[in-house]
């Protein structure tokens, strides 16, 4: 009988209260994992010891990764029984092996070479048994389709850039959190209009482990850091996210997105992309260092250095990253480099302004101090 039932079983036929049912359940198991996860960090003192570089000055546990984590595990393996199973299978596969990589880099510290070198592993896995790769350029400098070798390789550095991009913005309170959240709805909507069920699913119960997260990361009685653990599992997922709406945008050209995907994705991770491509630019070309090197340099510290608290902080950058996204989808029917052109220098421009607007502050004191001193 019940077999029977989910034969003929279709979540498009139930898409809200499907959805809902996903958002639910990745935020019960959330919310119920995280004061367990915190009062174990407590008492056996896996805590996070505030430094030089650190936004915090008190201990902080950094094992919010593993109530995400555990989140959407409950949720891939309950109600992704009717969905996109091998899809599903592997990426939870993927997200277990990151788990654990993250796990001891968070309790022990783990080599970067060894975490790069399982971001490559996962990254490659879901490549190669799903064929989900970024197969072109959409037509961006005239290149429409890659050969398969360099598609392969160009996607694996598509995951390991976002990966490693929202584990460097996880610097102020929420901000990670937010971004990933705010990442996680965009491309629920883009899957929702394409009618990728799979997808949708997982993104939105994405969404249901991270609204607990936000509630405990702003806490200041209660608070707890994503961590590598949080960081990279959720890069990882974002990254996962992209790749298939590019590949799936691309392999049918009456799909709604096919002149526009691109730039739409490139929207989402807009800020993470754009801070770490600045961050080492700064390190390696002007401060002649490695970019690997840890330091204040961010955008997110350049907020707080200008009298920004971490709330506001993140609201502006969330913010600054959904008129980015909106802007993205009112253009997406324009020629490719008009978007992508438009895209690049608004996005520059927004987040700029708040320090034009401080410098040129400063400089309007300055002078005014000068002008009575004579």
């Amino acid at each position: 009988m019940i077999q029977d039932l989910l034969a003929y079983f279709d979540p498009l036929d139930y898409l809200g209260i499907w959805l809902l049912w996903a958002f639910i359940l990745a935020f019960i198991v959330s919310w119920l994992t995280f004061p367990t996860i915190i009062r174990v960090a407590q008492v056996k003192q896996l805590m996070d010891e505030p430094g030089s570089r650190s936004s915090h000055s008190t201990k902080t546990p950094t094992l919010g990764g593993i109530a995400i984590f555990f989140s959407l595990a409950v949720v891939i393996t309950t109600i992704g029984g009717v969905l996109d199973t091998k899809i599903l299978m592997l990426l939870l596969g993927g997200l277990t092996v990151l788990f654990f990589l993250g796990l001891k880099d968070d309790l022990l510290v783990l080599a970067p070479r060894t975490k790069f070198l399982a971001q490559l592993l996962v990254a490659g896995v879901l490549i190669i048994f799903t064929d989900t790769r970024i197969v072109g350029f959409f037509g961006i400098f005239g290149i429409t389709t890659l050969p398969y070798v360099v598609s392969v390789l160009f996607t694996l550095f598509v995951y390991i850039l976002i990966i490693n991009a929202y584990n460097l913005i996880d610097g102020v309170d929420g901000l990670a959190g937010s971004l990933a959240l705010f990442a996680c709805a965009a491309l629920a909507f883009l899957f929702w209009k394409t009618q990728d069920v799979s997808m949708t699913t997982i993104a939105v119960a994405t969404i249901g482990s991270l609204v607990p997260f936000l509630r405990f990361n702003f806490s200041k009685k209660r608070k707890i850091f994503m961590g590598d653990t949080g960081s990279m599992i959720v890069g990882f997922l974002i990254a996962f996210f992209v790749v298939r709406f590019l590949s799936e945008a691309q392999m049918f050209p009456t799909s709604l997105y096919y002149t526009s995907a691109p730039i739409l994705a490139l929207a989402i991770v807009f800020f993470p992309l754009l801070d770490t491509l600045r961050i080492f630019f700064i390190r390696a070309v002007i401060h002649k260092k490695s970019p690997f090197k840890a330091d204040r340099n961010h955008l997110h510290h350049g907020f707080i250095n200008l009298g920004y608290s971490h709330k506001q902080t993140t609201l502006c950058i969330v913010i600054i990253n959904t008129v980015l996204f909106i802007l993205a989808l009112l253009f997406k029917d324009f020629e490719i480099h008009l978007q992508l052109c438009l895209l690049l220098a608004i996005g520059t421009v927004l987040y700029s302004v708040a320090f034009i607007y401080h410098w040129l502050l400063k400089n309007k004191s300055q002078s005014k101090i000068v002008e009575q001193s004579r």
